[in-house]
This record gives structure tokens, C-alpha cells and sequence, in this order.
């Protein structure tokens, strides 16, 4: 399907890859992972070829189609969700517009037996027949479903996308994609702004993708669910296995700890065979053994074992002055978007030093109440910060706060005070920004690179209380672990939001649940709420609540109904025979028309004909339609 052979690419001088070759074909379905700055995204637009290569080939078929969903995404203003998802159509809406065009044509004329109006009529044919076969009858369907299964409700479908977040709109965006008859997936980061029931979702629908996938996520779960392929960019190399994500650390292990004792063999012998040549090196009678062991030394393939990027960012949150006893304080706390009630009558007290961790459904108000604590969004209700309280601030879509135009140097130059702007390049250095990458510009940063960067702009400011939303979004494995060891030795106030069981487990030992806009609360760690909730994961945790209709016992049923249900069954079974017939007589017209089209439209009254078996035909299946209906309604 596509074959990458010897692709290098380079950014100021350093190769962020080299001379990497692989394929992609039917069902393979890549999770290609790496630390952030890696190149993963880059190689996704390689592959997409929004950008060129220095060298290598991408060989592929010219009728390949490729889908992208990239970390930052345009939309047009003025569009509703369906209209936005309706553009994944572009051969279908290009079809209904020649088609309304013809149609308005075919109602203003009279000249019914002219030439041109003969041509309409074939016009239309064809295109109500291409419209059929590339689903123009079905898409409108399918869009709705598959904006369903990402949470989007019925009721979001003719709001403008410009009133939803950019969480939001790459749903929509992702749902173009996979509404789009693509050949290849490129999905950057699908899952980041997901919620569990949508994660859930899409892991069934990429499972039954015929396609390939090449997906770039830091959620292993997810990778694990999906992918049946690993691909690791790593220190300008790639590491490929046909296996998921767990799957192939143990292989990656198991095959470096060969390479170890493959290696150390090899260096026994070395060792051995260079021991000899000096012991024969000094007889004369023993040169030419000598010599002959030197050439075997010289021809030995030595054995490399595949290096580590061990390289990670060096974290810690200093507590700036101790506050009070009681941090936050929360009374009666309510706040509604429009009609959308998300919080109620809540209470809340925070104290000093507790670790506290935000639980539920996605929408359910944990990032809500987050932004009341800090003051960034109005609320009704009573709220109080203690006495010498300093909040550090990680938002959910912090990195969309930085300037694209700015260079990361900038970025924090700008954000420092005059006590810590000589320590800007220390702190950039201690998150991986090192030499010239201080001079990159933010617009091309990957999103863990960003969230980087937006975590040491954090640094710049003092804080005793750090309250931090979904802080593992876009960050690599490494930077996850490093971020919560350092949470781990934070001496002050903790309060997180998250979703992810693996990392907030030995963080907290507070739990809030939010649910029907409503907080419970729990006195112990993740686990323990788990634990009290009887399920396994955060994951059983989130999917919605699905309540079970009761069977509807079947009423007795009068005469007159019985009666009325015989009748309509006949009517049914009447119309179905009739359109079946028409059925039947549309297509020898159609063939008469493709095989003998001269000798057809001579019968004058041909057209006249065809278009009535067309029109009664459309009658008839509305009528079925209301009879179906109607027959549901009685049973």
C-alpha cells in the first residue's frame, strides 16, 4: 500500500531521522511512539506529504487516499457540527449541486421532446445513479452516528462549531475522517480530548478499519486495544515489531538483553584473539598466525546494542510561603452554560497539604469547578481562598494559551520577573530545551513539546497551591513519570484532574467524584475509590450510564385492532409486490437506455414514462413507509 524507503529528514543540522525504511498495508493498524520532539508527527506529515523529506522514497499507489488528523486544526466560521462533518463529502455535495441545478432546469422548461431537454433527463439519470454508488443516500445517516459515538447529541448538530472548544472540533474533524472513504489513517493524538465512552467507541471502529492506521498516542491502554504493530522513533532510528505497545517493551527487552550477551561473547572472543596475536607477534615462527588472526579480527561483524533515549526533563515544584490551614472554601457553588446546568449547590473545603483528585464523566463540571478555584470563569455561590493561598495554574489546553509567533526563549523571557529571568535558559535546559532548540518557534513544537514549555513557564511563577487539569495530555511515557515524581515530592496543595488510573495512583489520597452535577466524596487513594465503586478502572467508571428498558408487556389487542393490523399487513404486502414491479422495469430501462440509447429516446414517449415509474415509485416507498410506521405504532 505505501513503502518508505531510506527517508532521512533534518532540523538545523541534526537528523531527527535517518535513512528509515518500512510499509504500510492493508489492516495494519502502527501505534508509532517515541519521546516527545522524536519526530513522530513529523513523520505522520511526511507520510500525509504535507512536508518533504531531505531524502528517501515514498512509493504508493496515485489513487491512494490518505486522511490526517493533525494536533491543530482550521475551521471555517459560520458552519453548524453537521455542516462542518457534511464537508467529508466533497463528491456527493458536488453531485447534489449539479443535480439541484438540472432539477430546477427540468421544472422551468416546457420544451419536453427538444433535444436538450432529452439530455437533461440523461443527465440526471447518470447522476442519480453515480449519487447511489457513492453512498449519496446514506451519508447523511452515517454522519449522525458516527458524531453520536464521538458525544456529540442531537441537539449539538445545528450549533456552530465556533461555540464549541478546540477539544470539540477535533471530534468533528476526526469524524470527517472516518466518514471519508480513506485508504490510510494518520491519527495524531485522537484520544487527548476524548472521553471514555467516545475512546471506547473509536477503539471498536479502528479495530474493524480495513485500511491501515498509523496512530500517535501516549494512552497505552488505548494503544493496546487497537494496534497490532509498534513502530519507536528513536534516537534517529526506528525499532518495528508486529506487536501492541506492552507486547513489544517485553520484546524490546528480551531482544536487547540478547544483544547484551551476544555482545559480551563476542568481546570474550576478541578479547582471546588479541591475547593470542600479541603472545605470536613475538616469535618470528608465529608471524604469519599472527597476521592470519588480525584479517579474522578485522572481518568480524561487531555486535551493537540498540541505544536508549534516556534523556528526560528535570522537574520539581517548590512550595513558595505556607498558607493557611483551610486553602478553599466553597458554598452553594452552582454554574450553568445556557441551559446546561453543569454544578449544583456544591460545598467544598480543600485544606492545607491534602492531595486531592477530580473523578468522573467528561462534562460532569471537574474542570469547571477547577476554573472557579482559580477565578477564571464567573459562578454563582460563595467561594473563599485562604490567607497567603498562591495558586499555580495548569489548564487542559494550556498550550493553546502560547503565542505560535514567539520562540520558546521568548516565550519565557516574556512570562519571567527581573528575580528569575537570568535563571530562563536553566529552567528551559532542565525541560529538554537545550542550545538552538531555545530559538524554535512555538508553532513548531509538537503538543508534548508545548505542554512542556507551558509547565516550565509554570515554574516562572511562585505558588504554594497547583491545581492541574488532565496535566498528561500530549506528554510522552517518560515526561508522565517524571511529572508525577515530582508531584509525588511537591510539599504543598495538590488538586488533579485526570482520567488516568496509572498516574494518579500514589499521587492523591482525596477523591471527588462528579456525577449529575453533584461531588461526592471519598477518604482514601484512587484505589480505594475504585475499590468503593466496585469496578477496575476509571474506564468503568466513565462510560455513561445506560439505563435498561423493562420489556413493555404486550397488550391484549381489541378486534378492531386485530382487524386494522391484518388490513395494514395486506397494504404492505401490496406495495411491496408493486415496488418490486417498478423496480424491475426501471432497470431494463436503464440498460436499454446504457445499450441501446439511439433506437430508445426514438419512442418519444419513452422519457415521459420513465420519469412516471420514477414518480409513482418514490410515492409508493413513502407510502410503506407511513404503513410501517403505522404497524409499529399497533405492535
Amino acid at each position: 500500500m505505501l513503502n518508505i524507503h531510506n527517508l532521512s529528514i533534518s532540523f538545523q543540522g541534526e537528523y531527527l531521522f535517518e535513512e528509515i525504511t518500512f510499509k504500510l498495508g492493508n489492516g495494519d493498524r502502527i501505534g508509532l511512539i517515541g519521546k516527545n520532539g522524536a519526530g513522530k508527527s513529523t513523520m505522520l506529515k511526511i507520510l500525509s506529504r504535507e512536508i518533504e523529506p531531505d531524502s528517501g522514497q515514498i512509493a504508493a499507489d496515485k489513487t491512494l487516499k490518505i486522511g490526517f488528523l493533525k494536533q491543530d486544526i482550521d475551521f471555517v466560521l459560520g458552519r453548524t457540527v453537521l455542516e462542518e462533518a457534511y464537508e467529508a463529502f466533497t463528491e456527493i455535495k458536488d453531485l447534489e449541486a449539479k443535480m439541484e441545478d438540472i432539477n430546477t432546469q427540468l421544472a422551468e422548461r416546457t420544451d419536453y421532446e427538444s433535444e436538450g431537454y432529452n439530455q437533461l433527463m440523461i443527465d440526471i439519470n447518470d447522476l442519480q445513479h453515480q449519487y447511489e454508488i457513492v453512498g449519496g443516500y446514506n451519508y447523511q445517516g452515517n454522519t449522525e452516528k458516527i458524531l453520536q459515538g464521538l458525544g456529540f447529541k442531537r441537539e449539538d448538530f445545528d450549533s456552530l462549531t465556533d461555540t464549541f472548544s478546540g477539544g470539540w472540533r477535533m471530534r468533528i474533524e476526526l469524524a470527517k475522517l472516518l466518514l471519508q472513504d480513506n485508504d490510510i489513517l494518520l491519527l495524531d493524538e485522537p484520544t487527548n480530548h476524548l472521553d471514555i465512552e467516545s475512546i471506547i467507541w473509536l477503539e471498536g471502529f479502528l479495530k474493524n478499519y480495513s485500511g491501515a492506521v498509523v496512530i500517535v498516542s501516549h494512552d497505552k491502554m488505548f494503544l493496546d486495544n487497537v494496534t497490532n504493530r509498534t513502530i519507536e522513533i528513536s534516537l534517529g532510528r526506528i525499532y518495528d515489531y508486529p506487536k501492541p505497545y506492552t507486547k513489544y517493551l517485553v520484546l524490546r527487552n528480551e531482544l536487547k538483553a540478547q544483544q547484551l550477551a551476544s555482545q559480551k561473547n563476542q568481546q570474550k572472543q576478541i578479547e582471546h584473539t588479541e591475547k593470542l596475536i600479541e603472545k605470536f607477534r613475538a616469535k618470528a615462527s608465529k608471524a604469519t598466525m599472527a597476521q592470519s588472526l588480525i584479517k579474522k579480527l578485522d572481518k568480524i561483524d561487531r555486535i551493537e546494542v540498540d541505544e536508549d533515549d534516556n534523556s528526560v526533563m528535570t522537574l520539581n515544584f517548590p512550595v513558595s510561603i505556607t498558607p493557611g490551614k483551610v486553602v478553599v472554601e466553597a458554598e452553594d457553588i452552582s454554574k450553568n452554560y445556557g441551559d446546561n446546568q453543569v454544578l449544583q449547590a456544591i460545598d467544598l473545603l480543600i485544606e492545607r497539604d491534602s492531595k486531592t483528585a477530580f473523578v468522573g464523566q467528561n462534562g460532569q463540571g471537574k474542570s469547571t469547578l477547577a476554573k472557579i478555584i482559580v477565578g477564571d470563569i464567573k459562578y454563582n455561590g460563595h467561594l473563599k481562598l485562604g490567607h497567603n493561598v498562591q495558586i499555580g495554574y495548569f489548564a487542559q489546553n494550556q498550550a493553546e494559551y502560547l503565542d505560535g509567533n514567539k520562540t520558546v526563549l521568548d516565550t519565557m523571557i516574556d512570562a519571567a520577573n527581573e528575580s528569575n529571568r537570568s535563571k530562563v535558559r536553566d529552567i528551559l535546559g532542565s525541560f529538554l530545551f537545550r542550545g538552538d532548540e531555545v530559538e524554535k518557534y512555538v508553532k513548531v513544537l509538537s503538543g508534548g513539546e508545548r505542554n512542556r514549555l507551558a509547565l516550565a513557564k509554570l515554574m516562572l511563577q511562585p505558588f504554594n497551591v497547583l491545581i492541574m487539569d488532565e496535566p498528561t495530555n500530549h506528554l510522552d511515557i517518560k515526561s508522565k513519570n517524571v511529572l508525577k515524581e515530582a508531584l509525588k515530592r511537591f510539599e504543598g496543595t495538590l488538586l488533579l484532574v485526570s482520567h488516568d488510573r496509572d498516574f494518579l495512583q500514589g499521587l492523591t489520597n482525596l477523591v471527588y467524584e462528579f456525577k449529575d452535577r453533584k461531588i461526592k466524596e471519598y477518604l482514601g487513594d484512587i484505589d480505594y475509590y475504585l475499590e468503593q465503586r466496585q469496578v477496575e478502572n476509571l474506564r468503568e467508571v466513565e462510560k455513561r450510564t445506560v439505563v435498561k428498558e423493562q420489556p413493555k408487556e404486550k397488550k391484549q389487542q381489541s378486534y378492531q385492532e386485530q382487524k386494522k393490523l391484518k388490513s395494514l399487513n395486506n397494504k404492505l404486502s401490496n406495495i411491496e409486490s408493486k415496488i418490486s414491479e417498478l423496480e424491475k422495469s426501471i432497470k431494463v430501462d436503464d440498460v436499454a437506455l446504457e445499450t441501446n440509447y439511439d433506437a430508445t429516446v426514438a419512442d418519444k414517449s419513452f422519457f415521459d414514462t420513465y420519469q412516471e415509474k420514477k414518480t409513482k415509485l418514490q410515492k409508493l416507498m413513502a407510502d410503506w413507509e407511513h404503513i410501517q410506521y403505522e404497524l409499529e405504532t399497533l405492535t
